[in-house]
Formats: C-alpha cells, sequence, structure tokens
C-alpha cells in the first residue's frame, strides 16, 4: 500500500503540474489564434478565408504525435532548430487547437442571428462595432459548450508529450512503473498505469464541472448553438 500512495504522491507531485501548464498553455494558445481563425473566415475577404481554411484543414488533417515530432525531431535534424521537448509539445498542439478552436467559434459566430448584424448597423455602428458590442459576447457563450469538449481532448492530448521526453503524468507513470516493476511479487505496471488514469480523470471532471457552471451562469434562455465540431 505505501509503494501506492508514494507513487501517487509522484504523480501529484512531479507530473501533474507539467500537465495542468501544458494543458492551459495549448488552450490559451488555440485561443489567441482560432479567434481571430474564426472572425477572418466568417467576416474576412475571401483570400483571408481560403488561407484560414487552408490552415485549419492543414493542423486538423496531421495526427498530433506527427506534428510533434515535426517541431520536435523534424526541425532540429533538418534545419538544426533545437527546440526544447516542452516547447515542441506546446507549438505542435497549440496549432491543433487552435484549428479546432477556430471552428469552435466560427460555428458560434454563425449561430448569432444576421439580423443583429443588420440592425446595428441600421443604428448606424460600423461593422467593428457591431462585432465588438454584440456578436463577440454572444460568440463567447455559445461557444462553451463545444469548448468544454475541446478541453477533454486537449488535456488527454498532453500525454502524447511523453513521446518526446516531457515529464508529464503519462511519462512520470512510465518512470515509476519502470523502476518498481515488481514489490514483493506483485506486478505494480497495471496499478500505476491506472493511478495515472484515475489522475487524468479527476482532472477532466473538474474542468468540464468548471466550464458546465460558467456556462450555466451566462446561458442566454433559447439561444443554442447550431452544430458541433467533432474530434
Amino acid at each position: 500500500m505505501s509503494t501506492i500512495w508514494q507513487s501517487l504522491e509522484l504523480l501529484v507531485t512531479k507530473g501533474l503540474p507539467t500537465t495542468v501548464l501544458l494543458t492551459l498553455g495549448l488552450l490559451g494558445a488555440g485561443l489567441a489564434l482560432g479567434f481571430p481563425i474564426a472572425f477572418l473566415q466568417v467576416y474576412g475577404y475571401r483570400p483571408f478565408r481560403w488561407l484560414c481554411r487552408g490552415y485549419e484543414q492543414l493542423f486538423r488533417g496531421i495526427p498530433a504525435l506527427v506534428l510533434i515530432l515535426i517541431f520536435h525531431s523534424g526541425l532540429a535534424r533538418s534545419f538544426g532548430i533545437l527546440l526544447p521537448a516542452f516547447t515542441s509539445a506546446l507549438i505542435a498542439l497549440g496549432l491543433r487547437s487552435s484549428a479546432y478552436q477556430s471552428q469552435i467559434f466560427r460555428g458560434a459566430i454563425q449561430s448569432v442571428p444576421q439580423g443583429q448584424m443588420m440592425a446595428a448597423r441600421a443604428l448606424g455602428m460600423s461593422k467593428l462595432q457591431a462585432i465588438r458590442s454584440i456578436i463577440l459576447p454572444q460568440a463567447l457563450r455559445l461557444s462553451i459548450p463545444p469548448w468544454t469538449n475541446e478541453f477533454s481532448s486537449v488535456l488527454k492530448d498532453t500525454s502524447l508529450a511523453s513521446a518526446i521526453g516531457v515529464l508529464e503524468l503519462t511519462k512520470q507513470g512510465t518512470l515509476i512503473f519502470t523502476r518498481i516493476q515488481f514489490v514483493k511479487g506483485v506486478n505494480y505496471i497495471l496499478v500505476i498505469l491506472i493511478l495515472v488514469a484515475l489522475v487524468y480523470l479527476v482532472l477532466t471532471y473538474m474542468g468540464n464541472a468548471g466550464l458546465a457552471l460558467l456556462e450555466r451562469r451566462l446561458r442566454i434562455p433559447g439561444f443554442e448553438m447550431k452544430g458541433k465540431v467533432e474530434r
């Protein structure tokens, strides 16, 4: 039993902070890039819409692990650009998340009735003023439910960073069971992996619960987003 508690302590103190930091970084990077891309897809000129569409298709179409390896090993071996493992994972998964988030925000923007933009323009607002004051607040509220799904996906995607040595939950778990595979004849590999899975489960539940609470507080009665973005 002491071995299990010691393992859990290592997961929480060593692996968990990196997983949380990476998750927040990915969501932040995805939000910072995804929202402008979404607005350009809806309101931008045709060349910008094509460019954003290509960006979205590119990073949604490449597997996350392949992206990580491109930024970590590919750049280093081909161009001598050696990025730290954490940075490589952050850039690769952040770009991928921004592609998915752009479609979440695009759907939220398009769910706001077009008549509201027309009414705002009729009242003398510029297009930018209407977007900032009328479209944006509603779109942000509408994007929370599908963004909850993106949070769960991004959190689980952080485990792929273990492939390049980032010391997050999954990597820490493998280090633990490599060191203590057998204690007094008991195989602890499955036990450690279950502990890792439980930590991910708790993080997912807490994040989803917090976002659900935020959604209820900001919800517009009778006003829901059309469609959803599949992972």
